[in-house]
């Protein structure tokens, strides 16, 4: 089937299979590699990329199930000019990407919970909540509660990891 995404600003008409998943469609057909797919079941947020603002599970959704939809990856989450994200730059300072697997997901998660409600950030029971929702088996989640807070411009009140 013949859709077109518009993915990170650049609109984009591919061919695909009705099964082939978002996820899929966006690492091999558009060559942004940076959507990672762990467990391929929804459970792990590796894939979480954003759909028409809403942070979704790339791997469970079809392609064509986004045609005509608009698509941001970690890959369009810099400004235009390079510039890191708020959210890049506060996960490096706080050190809170580890081995960097699920970095993408957890970016793509709390960029649209911050779009959608900055509040979310100060309030310690809905971010950790919020962050549950993805997999990280390297941080233990501090570091990343650290950052979201920092990037929302709540300030960290833990003292950092060490």
């Amino acid at each position: 089937m013949r859709i077109t995404l518009t993915v990170n600003g650049e609109e984009r008409r591919l061919d695909v299979e009705p099964r082939r998943t978002l996820a899929d469609a966006l690492r091999e057909d558009c060559g942004l590699t940076g959507t990672h797919l762990g467990c391929e079941h929804g459970a792990c947020g590796a894939c979480t990329v954003q759909v028409d603002g809403t942070a979704v599970r790339g791997c469970l959704l079809f392609a064509v199930q986004c045609d005509g939809s608009t698509v941001r990856t970690v890959e369009g989450l810099a400004a235009a000019d390079g510039t890191p994200h708020p959210l890049q730059t506060a996960f490096s300072h706080e050190h809170a990407l580890q081995c960097g697997f699920c970095s993408p997901g957890f970016l793509m998660l709390t960029a649209a919970a911050l779009d959608e409600d900055p509040a979310v950030a100060d309030d310690p029971d809905r971010l950790r909540e919020l962050l549950a929702s993805n997999l990280c088996r390297c941080t233990g989640y501090a570091a990343i509660r650290r950052a979201v807070r920092r990037a929302a411009g709540s300030g960290g009140t833990e003292p950092p990891a060490g």
